[in-house]
């Protein structure tokens, strides 16, 4: 088992989810909506789309907000499918061929991309959540600071004396 996690449907971290080791890929999660309040006349209702479970791990450490880019991984899933057409159709050319004609076709799978996990959090955002914070005074440093400035006036009326 391992630990894989989930996106909202814009590509947002939620949580974490155990899955089986074979699991990769992203997969696509929905609710199930009631259908117990409806007529025999209307529609069943469909599921709706809430996020996806992603079997890609999270290889930039560090990030504030991981978002998952989809839209990157679905460029991606594109290049392996044609990559794919291109080597059943090389090895169909190399079988028309007689197999002896030349070297059998090797299937080179596409890279996957480096930046399918992306920070979500603007530069900005970074800053304000990242800057150092400005102690409040609290009582006990107000009561210390009016202590001093007591010792210091009992210092100067005895002095003065």
């Amino acid at each position: 088992m391992k630990i894989v996690p989930i996106v909202n449907t814009d590509g947002f971290y939620i949580e974490d989810e155990l899955v089986d080791d074979a699991f990769n890929g992203v997969v696509p999660f929905y609710t199930q909506p009631d259908n117990t309040d409806q007529d025999e006349d209307t529609e069943p209702k469909t599921p709706e789309l809430v996020g996806y479970t992603v079997g890609v791990p999270l290889t930039t450490p560090g990030l504030f907000k991981p978002k998952f880019n989809l839209a990157v991984w679905e460029m991606y899933q594109a290049a392996v499918y044609e990559a794919q057409e291109a080597y059943v159709q090389a090895l169909h050319d190399w079988q028309a061929k007689g197999w002896a004609a030349e070297e059998q076709p090797v299937y080179v799978a596409p890279k996957q991309p480096d930046n399918l996990w992306t920070e979500g959090l603007t530069p900005e955002q970074i800053a304000e959540l990242t800057k150092p914070a400005t102690p409040e005074p609290n009582e006990t440093d107000l009561l210390r600071q009016r202590l001093s400035d007591l010792e210091l006036v009992l210092t100067e009326i005895m002095l003065g004396k």
